[in-house]
């Protein structure tokens, strides 16, 4: 049972923390969100005057104006933190900063719950975090820098094809069929669902850019900006639809991109 919370979000990306927020109210309805803080500097003037009436902490990693470990370096942050980033690089500095999890982007209601579970049986058992912080975080670092897929052995004309992840272009789906291009313009199907994918490739290389594409950051050719928000990918070889990332997702694949 995920008790009622009060909770303080650091968040730059505006489609992320109000997907957090959707998330958190789903898993429990009478879950507060006190706040949402989109700087370093936000955030240590709040947390700094704050009388601490708060239970949590959501932050994401890299915020507009640096990393978010400053804020813990300025405040007195006695509260635990869940870390929630796209990059699986800090999990360590993330432990000594009251971490408790390290949750990598993009996440799910049941990434969510399992964390908000996990914050539910410290406090359940009464545990010192500095006492839990060290074996919770290093574990999750174990998870966090996981072995991504290297390469898929695909079945093709009678044979079977090792094909190296990074010369995959982009990832598609239709009718419960999945995809996978190459950079030479050759098309396999695989026996992986998107979702699947999403979490057995290395983030840093690929993006769920909707619910029909996964592409290969070394595939784009030009970003253009599409009406209402959103962005059209071309990526190379070109596919028969159009990759189109939504407005919710534009801002968090700009950041991805520009890294």
């Amino acid at each position: 049972m995920i008790p009622n919370l009060r909770i303080i979000l650091i968040e730059d990306e505006a489609a992320t923390a109000r997907n957090l927020e959707f998330i958190l109210k789903e898993i429990n309805p009478d879950i507060e969100v006190i706040t949402t803080l989109q700087s370093i500097a936000e955030s240590v003037d709040y947390l700094s005057a704050c009388n601490h009436d708060y239970d949590l902490i959501f932050s994401d990693i890299r915020l507009s104006d640096g990393l978010s470990f400053e804020i813990f370096r300025q405040t007195s942050i006695k509260k635990p933190v869940i870390f929630v980033t796209a990059y699986s690089d800090y999990a360590l500095e993330a432990f000594r900063n009251n971490g408790i999890d390290y949750v990598l982007k993009p996440f799910d209601k049941e990434e969510i719950q399992r964390t908000l579970l996990k914050y539910n049986t410290i406090i359940a058992a009464d545990i010192k975090l500095e006492q839990t912080k060290t074996s919770a975080l290093l574990q999750q670092l174990q998870s966090a820098t996981k072995n991504y897929k290297k390469s898929f052995l695909i079945h093709y004309c009678g044979r079977l094809i090792p094909v190296d992840s990074a010369k995959i272009s982009w990832f598609y789906t239709a009718n419960e069929i999945v995809y996978a291009c190459t950079a030479d313009g050759q098309k396999y199907t695989i026996e992986f669902t998107l979702e699947q994918l999403e979490r057995e490739l290395n983030p840093e290389l690929f993006f769920r850019a909707n619910r029909q594409f996964i592409v290969n950051r070394n595939a784009i050719d030009t970003i253009e900006y599409f009406f209402n928000g959103r962005l059209l990918i071309k990526i190379h070889p070109s596919p028969q639809e159009q990759v189109i990332v939504s407005k919710a997702k534009a801002m968090m694949f700009r950041k991805w991109l520009d890294q």
